[in-house]
């Protein structure tokens, strides 16, 4: 009887340390994934020559909805006249001498 016990026992610590192995070896590989993955996208981001905040801009519009037309013009703020939103906006000196933005 005792035999048994011990038999499954010396098994169980086996197994524990086979589970300690393999748990460490699931956290170097998921680091390793993370960094082929952050890789990979900068690749991307500046196969694209995009700059980080139209990375952020993009990534935004991706996640309500699909951007039709060229992605460029959407990330330059690019109006579907052709300007930009700055071009688009023109200043108007109030009474006081302030300006005052609006779009036409």
């Amino acid at each position: 009887m005792a035999d048994k016990l011990e038999k499954i026992g010396a098994e169980l610590k086996r197994a524990r340390v086979k589970r300690d192995e393999w748990n460490e070896r699931v956290k170097i590989l998921e680091e390793k994934y993370r960094e082929e993955e952050n890789t990979q996208i900068c690749d991307i981001t500046h196969a694209e020559n995009l700059t980080p905040s139209q990375l952020a801009q993009l990534i935004r519009l991706m996640k309500t909805n699909v951007p039709s037309g060229d992605l460029m013009d959407v990330l330059m703020n690019k109006s579907e006249d052709g300007r930009s939103e700055t071009e688009n906006t023109q200043s108007v000196e109030t009474k006081n001498g302030e300006g005052e933005q609006y779009e036409d």
